[in-house]
This record gives structure tokens, sequence and C-alpha cells, in this order.
């Protein structure tokens, strides 16, 4: 039978035991028990906490933050001149159904440029644009936030970008995150430098399938001597098509740090996930549209 940590006292009538919040090892019948108890669980704790961390930061994303295309449902690429955000629904969609939606309906059907996803009009003006956005943010978009963030910081109003980030961070936003990360590393947006915080919005961000920052925890790591956590953190990226942290596996693979079959394993889940976002439809749109650049057409 589960007691009380502190007391012994066990599980009945009114008496409701809790986990500790932070290993989830012992349980306590009031905080007042918990307080009493916590020089002598002290060092457990932050131990299992560590541990549970770890797992949580470790676990290989099923994608990166960009997900995929709500259209097609192939993952998104990585280079974003291959995708696009609308304003009226924040929604990334990739070039192939863009262009594929665009050229059916606007120039053989003679209907007025629309959104693919939500079919609004697309905006014909920044002015149109922005009034999106915003209701995009009074509706607690985090991607909508985010990108005033992004706004308000090229504007140079780095206290508000942060404030907006702060929330599409809380909203799960892993982009934010890491602008956050920055923020905190640089001292600007009206916050001070501050490592600890720094660090923990670029796990929030890498948790999140941010490759960017799941390579900068990596070379973090690596920096500090600790090469074990390092490789996962490299590894774990590559795995999702990040290039960087692929070459850099292969660095340390002529260093004799990372294995041959781990190499060999990451080269093969790079491959995968890249081919991943390859379809028919997105390279024929790439070709269309890298032919009308050429020709000085509008895309």
């Amino acid at each position: 039978m589960m007691v009380c940590a502190s007391c012994g006292k066990s599980e009945a009538g009114d008496i409701k035991l809790k986990n500790c919040n932070a290993c989830y090892l012992v349980k306590y019948c009031s905080i007042k028990c918990q307080k009493e108890h916590r020089p002598q669980h002290k060092r457990a704790c932050k131990k299992r906490a560590a541990e549970l961390r770890d797992e949580i930061l470790f676990k290989q994303p099923e994608s990166t933050h960009l997900g995929d295309c709500p259209i097609c449902c192939l993952p998104l690429s990585l280079d974003q001149s291959k995708s696009s955000l609308y304003s009226c629904c924040s929604k990334l969609i990739c070039i192939g159904c863009a262009l594929a939606y665009h050229k059916l309906r606007e120039k053989v059907e003679g209907i007025r440029k629309s959104c693919p996803f939500c079919r609004q009009p697309v905006s014909s003006t920044q002015k149109e644009a922005d009034r999106k956005t915003m209701k995009r943010i009074e509706a607690n978009d985090p991607v909508a936030l985010r990108q005033w963030g992004y706004r308000r910081y090229s504007e140079g109003d780095h206290k508000s970008a942060f404030e907006y980030w702060t929330k599409a961070a809380k909203l799960g936003d892993a982009s934010a995150h890491y602008e956050l990360s920055h923020s905190y590393k640089e001292g600007t947006g009206g916050v001070e430098k501050d490592e600890k915080l720094e660090l923990h919005h670029l796990e929030q961000a890498a948790i999140g399938g941010h490759l960017c920052a799941r390579n900068n925890l990596g070379c973090a790591e690596g920096k500090n001597r600790r090469h074990d956590r390092a490789m996962k953190h490299l590894i774990i990226a590559a795995n999702l098509g990040y290039d960087n942290s692929l070459k850099l596996l292969r660095t340390f693979h002529a260093e004799g740090m990372v294995s041959k079959e781990d190499l060999a394993s990451a080269l093969r889940a790079h491959q995968a996930a890249v081919d991943a976002t390859k379809s028919p439809q997105r390279e024929a749109a790439e070709v269309y549209r890298n032919g009308a650049l050429l020709k000085g057409e509008g895309v």
C-alpha cells in the first residue's frame, strides 16, 4: 500500500496522496509533509527528475516542427522556399499543392486567387493581410503570434516581439521557443541574459522538432565535452533530414566519436526523411516556378 513518504499515513477517507510533481517517486498527504521530507528526498528527486527530462528530450520526434502539408499530408521541406504561409488561416502549404491549386483554379477556371486550404481570397494589400493576421492573433493562433513577433522584431520593437513569442511558446510553438532562447542568450526584448532560460527554451524547441535548436544543443554539449549527449542530439536532427547535423556526424566519425554503424543508420534515416518530402507534384511545381522566375513572371 502506498503511504506518505513523510508521516507514513495511507490513503483512506479524506486523506488523498499526491505524487511529487518533479520525480513521481514518492507520495505525500499534505504540502507540510512534502516540505518536511524535502531535505531527505532532494538528491533522489533531482536525479530522477533529470532522468525523466532526458527521456523526453532524447525521444525521436515523429516529424519536424513544420509538420505536414495540410492538403497532401506529406512532410514539409526544411527549405522554406518550397512552402508558403497563408495569413488567412496560418497554414503552411507546400509548393506542389499551392501551385496546383492556383494554376487550376485561377488560370483554367478564371477564379480569383484564393487560399488552397480555407478558400478565402488572397490578400491584395499588406493592410488586408495584416488585418487577417490580427484576426488569427485574437483567436490565440500560435503561428500568427509568432509571425507578428517577427514583424515587430524587424521593426526594432524587440520587447513586443518577445511578448508575442512568449504567448506563442505557451501555446506550444517550437519556433517561438527557439526565438526566446536567442532573446535570453543576447539579453534582448527587455530581459537580462539568462543561460538557464536560454537552455530551457532551446530544449523545448528541440522537443517540438525544431532541428536548428536540436543541432545547437548538440554543439553546446560537444563544447562541454559531453560527447554522448552531443551525438544523441545530432543523430536525432540528422534522422529528420537536417544537413548540418549530418555533416557534423561525418566529422565526429572521422575523429572516432561516432561508430560506423551509427553513421550509416543516420545516413539512411536522413535520406528517407528527405525523400519523404518529395513528390511528382512538388517537383513539377518547382520546375514550373523556376521557369516562371527565369521569364520574369509572377508565380
